[in-house]
């Protein structure tokens, strides 16, 4: 990580789907997928998905703040997945995919939750996203990274990741890399 770019960390379902989408993202210069907020050191992917480790499955994002500001990375988040359901995102099912913003410093805690109480008006249900202090990142085993890039066929990719992605570039035309 150079001086002129930040750290964000995300959790908001299957990894692979925020490593898609924010790897097209213009300002983010690195994506990284892995496990945060359990209490089990360097878990493996089985051990996240039993869902007694207390890990999530998150994006560990690098960026360049001149390019694309934390605020921004936030709204692409919060179109990304369902910030209202609890401890699951469609048939993902679990605390490892629940919805988390894990903010490094007070100044992005204190932008998050400004983007939270912004995009309380635009959702029906009350908004479950956790906040947490950042903690203890451990990266996913190599065969997730890049993981729907590699495997764009496969059937969750297609079916799941491809439609967010495909949102993503409607919606975001302008920050696309």
């Amino acid at each position: 990580m150079n001086q002129q770019t930040e750290v964000a960390v995300f959790g908001g379902g299957c990894f692979w789907c925020l490593a898609a989408v924010y790897g097209e993202v213009r300002g983010v210069t690195r994506v990284e997928s892995g496990y945060t907020g359990g209490s089990v050191p360097h878990p493996s992917y089985e051990q996240v998905c039993t869902g007694e480790t207390g890990h999530a499955e998150v994006v560990r994002l690098e960026f360049d703040p001149a390019i694309i500001a934390y605020h921004d990375l936030l709204e692409i988040f919060f179109t990304l997945h369902d910030p209202t359901t609890l401890n699951r995102q469609g048939n993902d099912v679990g605390t490892q995919f629940r919805s988390v913003i894990c903010y490094q410093s007070a100044a992005q805690e204190s932008v998050a939750r400004k983007v939270v109480a912004e995009m309380a008006g635009v959702w029906d249900a009350p908004i479950v996203t956790q906040l947490a202090p950042a903690a203890t990142f451990y990266p996913a085993e190599d065969y997730h990274q890049n993981y729907v890039e590699q495997h764009p066929l496969q059937g969750y990719c297609a079916l799941v990741v491809a439609p967010k992605v495909e949102k993503f570039r409607a919606m975001y035309a302008g920050r696309l890399k």
